[in-house]
């Protein structure tokens, strides 16, 4: 009985492994190349952060319209066909405001079908355990979000040029749409894994807000990728052509940890909530005040932060709320979590045209505040009702 869901969460997870391959390849160069175009750390933190919102934003809206209708794969096709196509498309745009909306794009498309891909997976999750298929799915989300970066990398290093860079991930792009092609006719309806009748009774209670504002919290002090790689670009600790191999070293690090993070949440949540997140924390000191040596172990905190979030908010999110409202409390979760990321981000990125110091207590301050939110969210799931 347990294997048909498993199959499922190996396929998806198969065309996660060919996406992030594509949008985190274009991601780990996003830094140079708006440098390159001119962009100042404003702007680059501006547009990170922008982006998020955007995406985040929409899945309030793509999720809720996903659990009405439950027509999950028509948002994971546009989603991903949008998410997927802006990557390459950069190769052929010359200024950074081009390059942004490109960027902005990109997350728009993911915003699409992030809450629709998540409620299926959590429907496997209902029989074989979120934190196990969440972190798992992380785990081939980090694979190809490690091999993108090296192949971005590769490129820069034989071409030297970012055009080339961007448009090979065409290549794996298209791939994750003819896997996930063959997953929708394995799977017509994914819901029908949920054990549970679904039931349209939505109980977003203060546990859910409480949560809320623990990934608010994390998601406004933890920079993107795009404002570490410019300071690590801006500043030389890192060369330009080296900066997608450190990424993808980040990725590698997230992969690692993503499904161990799984297994040991659905046996101890809050330690491992507090112990991960706390952890994630520190990448902020050592990436934008430390040296070349102390600022690659602030990138590799960085991935391992971004496993830990990938991997237990959406299985916090699916364990505390019902199976036919899954899409809708997945999406709501990440439109706080992305108003959240851009508003953190754009003072981030004002704070570091100023004082690299007030950008490092700005993103242990919100960081460190997550934790006795989720500790207070767990006692409130705890009490006899």
């Amino acid at each position: 009985m347990q294997s048909r869901p498993f199959r499922f969460v190996f396929i998806i997870g198969i065309v996660s492994l060919f996406a992030d391959m594509t949008y985190e390849g274009g991601r780990s160069i996003t830094g140079p190349f708006l440098a390159h175009l001119g962009a100042t750390g404003l702007i680059v933190g501006f547009v990170a952060g922008f982006g998020e919102l955007v995406g985040y934003g929409l899945r309030v809206l793509s999720g809720t319209v996903a659990d009405r209708t439950r027509r999950y794969w028509p948002f994971a096709f546009v989603g991903y066909t949008v998410n997927l196509l802006s990557v390459p498309a950069l190769a052929l745009v010359r200024t950074w405001p081009a390059a942004s909306g490109l960027l902005i794009g990109e997350r728009f498309g993911r915003g699409i079908r992030k809450p629709a891909v998540s409620a299926m997976l959590s429907y496997a999750g209902s029989q074989i355990g979120q934190g196990w298929v969440f972190g798992f799915h992380e785990l081939m989300d980090q694979v190809g979000a490690t091999l993108g970066p090296l192949l971005a990398a590769a490129i820069l290093a034989i071409h030297g040029g970012f055009a080339n860079a961007f448009g090979i991930f065409i290549v794996p792009g298209a791939l994750a749409i003819v896997t996930l092609g063959i997953a929708r006719v394995q799977y017509p309806m994914p819901h029908e894994m949920e054990p549970e009748k679904l039931t349209r009774a939505r109980t977003f209670d203060g546990r859910f807000w409480t949560y809320a504002a623990a990934g608010a919290c994390v998601a406004a002090g933890f920079a993107d990728f795009a404002l570490v790689s410019f300071h690590l670009s801006k500043a030389h600790i890192v060369a330009a052509h080296l900066i997608p191999v450190l990424y993808a070293a980040a990725m590698f690090a997230g992969a690692i940890s993503a499904p161990v993070f799984g297994r040991l949440h659905d046996r101890y949540a809050l330690p491992t909530i507090l112990v991960s997140f706390a952890l994630g924390a520190l990448f902020a000191p050592l990436s934008f005040l430390g040296g070349p040596a102390v600022a690659i172990a602030g990138v590799l905190l960085w991935g391992f932060g971004m496993g830990a979030q990938e991997t237990l908010l959406p299985a916090i999110v699916s364990k505390i709320t019902p199976g036919a409202e899954r899409a809708t409390a997945l999406g709501t979760f990440d439109g706080v979590y992305g108003v959240s990321w851009f508003a953190g981000s754009a003072v981030m990125g004002a704070l570091y045209d100023v004082s690299l110091l007030w950008v490092v207590v700005f993103s242990l301050a919100l960081q460190f505040a997550a934790l006795p939110l989720f500790a207070i969210a767990l006692r409130m799931g705890n009490r006899p009702s």
